[in-house]
């Protein structure tokens, strides 16, 4: 069985894309950028201590799960979550809940989802998607992935594969739905309020890796990249970081021009200019990144020679361009 009337939507990010369908689904239609923005979802982080493939974790996000408890508070509803020891109780519990008209969503692998595009299928576990029911008939799925331009289905062995595969950011059969359904908010209260704690993350998180602060370190680890000595090592190692940017979730420019589109939106909803201001510069700061991630693959496919060092440069400045902008945001909030 399916849940009644659910209707897919394309997103540009897993998370917020499930998350901006079930409040949508629920009853407060509520866009994307939106999501991302009052969950106060965006920020930077360089953590070279969690590796993936031997190489440091990047984040231009902040972590799974960040968006589905934080938009509780704001919209006034509660989501309940549920992860399961054994993939035998982690299908029931999925069964039970589509068979009672509910829309849930997952938390899988990327790896192990066969509908997936083949060069995208590597060992990410947090990619986030919805069910919405049952093919009675052979029992597939219905599934509703919100970086797919239409719905698709999987069959249960496969998604149990992906719920419940091993490693980092382990699943451990995640599922989430609503307990109650989203409020419309005080925009006027809630919306500043995001706001400032996303400027408080980006310029005083306390750990030196997240914020303007993990911009400028990775930055100092590119200047000590061994260009000269090991120029294949250099390259994996920049690789790994376009990678990160560029092709897991909406990477490094994707969630600036999301957070600018936040910014477009939330200026008319509580009637201050200076946010869709704002907005124009953090659509500047988005093309940056592209331009970034543009100039360093030019070097690993060797059309420009290899210069960690420009590079370097490069992010030093994006992190003196963040700085001054979530400086001038936070400023913007609190005088409103």
């Amino acid at each position: 069985m399916a849940a009644a009337c659910f209707v897919h939507q394309h997103a540009s990010h897993c998370e917020s894309g499930v998350m901006s369908a079930i409040v949508r689904h629920y009853g407060l239609p509520l866009s994307e950028p939106m999501v991302f923005g009052l969950s106060s979802a965006l920020t930077f982080a360089f953590l070279p201590f969690i590796k993936l493939s031997g190489l440091p974790l990047v984040s231009y996000r902040m972590p799974p799960r960040t968006i589905i408890r934080g938009l509780q508070k704001p919209l006034r509803f509660s989501m309940r979550t549920e992860t399961f020891r054994r993939p035998e109780k982690g299908a029931a519990r999925l069964d039970e809940l589509l068979d009672a008209g509910r829309v849930v969503g997952l938390q899988v692998s990327v790896f192990w989802l066969p509908f997936m595009p083949q060069n995208f299928r590597f060992h990410f576990n947090a990619h986030n998607l919805l069910a919405y029911g049952r093919d009675e008939a052979n029992g597939d799925y219905l599934l509703s992935d919100p970086v797919l331009e239409g719905p698709t289905r999987c069959a249960p062995a496969d998604l149990a594969k992906a719920r419940f595969a091993r490693g980092l950011l382990a699943p451990k059969g995640l599922l989430y739905y609503p307990d109650s359904a989203p409020q419309e908010p005080a925009w006027e209260r809630v919306v500043p309020a995001a706001i400032k704690k996303t400027a408080r993350t980006m310029l005083h998180a306390p750990l030196p890796f997240v914020g303007v602060r993990g911009i400028a370190r990775i930055a100092r680890a590119f200047g000590r990249l061994p260009a000269a000595a090991d120029p294949q090592a250099a390259k994996l190692y920049i690789g790994h970081l376009i990678r990160m940017q560029e092709e897991i979730g909406t990477g490094g420019g994707g969630f600036r021009f999301m957070y600018a589109a936040f910014l477009e939106e939330a200026a008319t909803l509580v009637a201050l200019p200076v946010l869709a201001e704002l907005a124009a510069q953090m659509v500047e700061i988005g093309d940056l990144w592209r331009e970034f991630a543009l100039a360093a693959a030019r070097m690993i496919r060797d059309r420009d020679p290899l210069n960690p060092n420009h590079l370097a440069a490069l992010l030093h400045a994006q992190a003196a361009r963040e700085k001054t902008f979530f400086a001038m945001l936070g400023k913007a909030v609190r005088l409103s």
